[in-house]
This record gives structure tokens, sequence and C-alpha cells, in this order.
């Protein structure tokens, strides 16, 4: 299985990024996939998910501004992200748990500069 994250960059307050997960291994459709992200010095947390049936979860402080999404026909989950603020600044990383064993993507950098 390999996750490959990809869209994060630089960008001001109030901007927007598409984050992108390539998936490998797995098919996403049939799959739980998760977006988590780790600021520096703290905890990783899980920041949104979508199931095998397209019910979506998100983490309290970025509903309504993020939105997850899959394409089916190119195994790919996608994090749309607007109304970016400092604190949304982290390493984002894509991850599933098909069976037993979880996994990470490489993880891709959003700053966000006030």
């Amino acid at each position: 299985v390999q996750l490959v994250e990809s869209g994060g960059g630089l960008v001001q307050t109030g901007g927007s990024l598409r984050l992108s997960c390539v998936a490998s291994g797995i098919i996403v459709s049939a799959n739980t996939m998760h977006w988590y992200r780790q600021a520096p010095g703290k905890r990783r947390e899980l920041v949104a998910s979508i199931t095998s049936g397209g019910s979506t979860n998100y983490l309290d402080s970025v509903k309504g501004r993020f939105t997850i999404s899959r394409d089916n026909a190119k195994n790919t989950v996608y994090l749309q992200m607007i109304s970016l603020n400092p604190e949304d600044t982290a390493v984002y990383y894509c991850y599933a748990q098909p069976i037993m064993t979880g996994y990470w993507g490489q993880g891709t950098q959003v700053t966000v500069s006030s």
C-alpha cells in the first residue's frame, strides 16, 4: 500500500488549497480514508474522514471550511480547504487502515501566513 500526498504550500490567511492523496495497493472507494494533520509541537489530529459509503466526518474547527471527497476512477482522495488561517498550518497526512495495518503517506506541508 502506498499513499502519496501533494498539493500543500504557502498561502495567506483566507486562501485555499486542495490536497490530493493518490492511493495504490488499496481501493479508496472500498475503505474509510482519513486526513490527519500535525502542527509543530502538537499531537497528530484527525481532520476529516470519508467512509466507503460516502459518509464524511470533520474536526469541529474545520467544519464548513474543509471538504473531503474522492475520485474513484483516479483512486484519489482530496481535501479541499478554504478560508485557511494560521491555525491550519501543519503537515497533512493521508491515512488508511484496510485490514489490521494502518498506512500513512509521507505528508504535505501547509503553511498559512497571517
